[in-house]
């Protein structure tokens, strides 16, 4: 709570101890956004969420849990639950770089979905269990408005001949959805994803993505062949970038520094995968905050491949398909329940 009541455009409206006094003083406390431990006593995290949300409809609710896998599937619950995102505390707060990490990924977290927020009210507020607002002379993330009508490509001549993914913020909820439109697709191309997400997260993701699409999915291994009928996943903790291997295109893990402050990353997915597949890509950006796959959906363009973004309206955060969409380097700027079945029609041949 120190730090979110040390910036500027913020203030902390509670800071509480337990699940059972947040429901118990949400409707007084009138808070915005909500950071929610999913270990507390007397009501956890996971219990007081749905009587949060009860309570308050549109409470964003962050969820905030140690790197455990148990605490990782509760977070995916908790999304299906409603939540909007989760953020990972690190194990100890005394070491400065995890702790710096932290403090940078939770107010980023609580400005960009505050947005969401002041799109609907005129006079914003930002809220967290620690409950934050946004005062209203505060400056915000900058959220991607169009002063004009945005450009739309044409697709590509060539036939895409793979699929990349790269989502964030909302990226969980948006791939289930999608993946599970995709359907025979997916034994025709591979599907390769970088979803920002922490190890362990990423693991647990895999699952879900295996699950939902009933097609085989895992988090790539270093110098696995990629092929059809697959869905790779970026592991936490690593990018993951395509490389040539005689004819073949294998994964390959990178354990550099973040790029676009997130590790794995989008954009060294979507430039690596031109050197073998040139311009026979589709590429997607989902939800997600910041610019992460814009650099690299404008080099698959470029190379004569075709990107698709999600649309504002139903993106979580419109930041990286935004800033996409605003380049001006989308073939199709569409709703999320959209996006499958047009992905379907485009490697069916309409490029239309």
């Amino acid at each position: 709570s120190r730090w979110i009541e040390a910036e500027p455009d913020m203030v902390v409206a509670a800071s509480l101890r337990t699940g059972l006094d947040a429901v118990n003083q949400v409707e007084r406390i009138k808070p915005d956004v909500a950071v929610l431990d999913i270990e507390m006593p007397e009501l956890d995290g996971i219990a007081a969420l749905p009587q949060l949300l009860a309570k308050k409809r549109d409470l964003i609710v962050i969820m905030a849990s140690t790197l455990t896998r148990r605490n990782a599937e509760i977070s995916f619950k908790a999304l299906s639950l409603g939540a909007a995102d989760y953020i990972p505390k690190p194990e100890s707060t005394r070491e400065p770089a995890a702790a710096d990490i932290f403090k940078h990924d939770l107010l980023q977290k609580i400005r960009s979905l505050g947005v969401r927020v002041r799109r609907k009210v005129s006079a914003a507020t930002t809220a967290t269990a620690v409950a934050a607002r946004v005062r209203d002379t505060s400056p915000v993330v900058p959220h991607p408005v169009a002063s004009a009508p945005l450009v739309r490509r044409s697709f590509g001549a060539i036939a895409p001949r793979v699929l990349l993914i790269g989502s964030s913020t909302g990226g969980p909820q948006a791939l289930m959805t999608l993946v599970a439109e995709l359907g025979s697709l997916i034994d025709r191309v591979p599907v390769l994803i970088t979803q920002h997400m922490p190890p362990t997260f990423t693991t647990i993701l895999a699952e879900h993505l295996a699950r939902t699409s009933k097609r085989p999915a895992h988090e790539g291994v270093e110098g696995e062949v990629i092929k059809a009928g697959q869905i790779y996943l970026a592991p936490g903790g690593c990018h993951m970038r395509v490389a040539r291997q005689g004819a073949n295109a294998v994964i390959a893990l990178d354990n550099g520094p973040p790029v676009n402050f997130c590790k794995p990353a989008v954009d060294p997915l979507f430039m690596s995968a031109i050197d073998y597949w040139q311009g026979a890509i589709l590429a997607v950006l989902l939800t997600g905050m910041g610019s992460d796959g814009m650099r690299g959906g404008k080099d698959i363009v470029a190379a004569g491949g075709s990107v698709i973004a999600q649309d504002e309206a139903s993106s979580v955060v419109w930041g990286m398909p935004g800033a996409a969409a605003n380049a001006g380097i989308c073939a199709a700027i569409l709703p999320l329940n959209q996006i499958g079945a047009k992905l379907v029609r485009v490697f069916s041949g309409d490029r239309t």
